[in-house]
Order: structure tokens, then sequence, then C-alpha cells
């Protein structure tokens, strides 16, 4: 059956590999199972047909048959339960990776998503000069204790895992904060996740459809 997944039809951050999709896109390169994706324009993410896919009207969806998922961590989730690839055979690392997976989306992301609302959001608010240190420093907890656990390692935990994969994808975010060069074993490890093949992969197809000239040129 062929899997179809939804993208922006123009993404926000212009093809950067910030956009979720990015993420299912390289699970299922790393995979190696081919898939298709269908372009979704904002008006389209909040009418009838795209709201019976994804209930809250965002991408990505994913759609294989009679089985219909969204949420990001729930797709990789499902891709790396049902190909070989992206969690361990052991069965005790791989409940570890799936930890870290839970541990990107749970306990990482969520300050990194809050520095980026503020800083997209909030600039404008009187109170933005000394809400925005609070919120980087919150950040900045999280990733001193990411940095520790991983050490030198090459992946959290052992192989790369899924659990890699999300959180590369989190940590990706925080690029143009500069905060990630504050810790030089967490942009190496994010830099070693760019530098996999699939990524690059996906990366470039997201890019593609981004930088894709319109029929009027």
């Amino acid at each position: 059956m062929t899997i179809t997944i939804t993208a922006f039809e123009q993404s926000p951050d212009g093809g950067k590999g910030l956009a979720r999709d990015t993420r299912i896109r390289w699970a299922l390169e790393e995979v190696s199972q081919p898939y298709e994706v269908r372009l979704v324009s904002f008006r389209a993410m909040k009418e009838p047909a795209h709201l019976a896919l994804h209930p809250f009207g965002q991408i990505p969806t994913y759609q294989e048959g009679d089985l219909v998922l969204f949420e990001t961590g729930a797709i990789v989730f499902h891709i790396a339960q049902r190909h070989a690839g992206l969690l361990p055979a052991d069965a005790n690392a791989r409940a570890r990776a799936i930890t870290w997976m839970f541990a990107a989306l749970n306990t990482v992301e969520p300050p990194i998503l809050e520095l980026a609302t503020a800083r997209l959001l909030e600039a404008d608010k009187p109170w933005y000069q000394e809400r925005l240190p609070l919120v980087a420093d919150r950040v900045r907890c999280r990733l001193k204790q990411l940095s520790a656990h991983l050490g030198g390692a090459d992946w959290i935990d052992g192989a790369f895992s899924a659990g890699d994969l999300l959180m590369v994808s989190v940590l990706l975010r925080l690029r143009s904060s500069g905060i990630l060069d504050e810790y030089p074993n967490l942009a190496a490890y994010v830099a070693r996740g760019e530098a996999r093949p699939a990524y690059k992969r996906a990366f470039t197809a997201q890019l593609a459809v981004n930088t894709a000239k319109s029929p009027t040129g």
C-alpha cells in the first residue's frame, strides 16, 4: 500500500527542515520506504476534508490503506515499529529508544517552542525584554542536562534510533537562536544527524517544494 503524507504547500520556514513533515520524511527515508506527498494550503488545512484526517487542522498526516495517523511522534513510532532500522532489536534498548522519543517531544521541545513563540509573536509586548531571558534559561537548563547525558557519545543510547531522529529534529529549532552553539557536543550531535544520507534526502525533498518556481515564473 502506498504511504501518503501531507505537508505545507508553502512552509513557513521556506523549506529549512523545521516543518514537522521533515521528521516523517526522514523516518521513511531511514527505513527505505517510498512515499507520496500531498501538499496542503493553509486554507485547506481548516476545511472538512483535512480535518477528517487531522482534527486539529495541522500537518503532517500519514495514510496507508485504511490507516490514518496524525502527530509526528505517533507517526514516527508507527514507522519505527513496522520497519527495521529505527528501533533496536534488544527489548531493553528498544524501550530506552522509545523513552528518548517521548523525552524529545515532551521534555526538550516545549521550552524550545516557547522560546520560538516568544521571539516570533511577542517581540512587541512591553514585557518581552524581561521575559525572553527567563524563557531562554529554561531552554539552557534542558540543554545542560541533555549535554551531560550525551557526553562524548555519537548518539543518545548506542546506535542511532528514532529517539535521535526526534531529538535532532527538536534541537534544529534552536539554530537561529545561537543557544545550541553554547553546547558543542549537542551542536556536533545535530550535525551528525544532518549528515545522515536519509536526512539529506528528506531535507532536499522538502526544500524542493518550497523553492519550486510558480507557473508564472
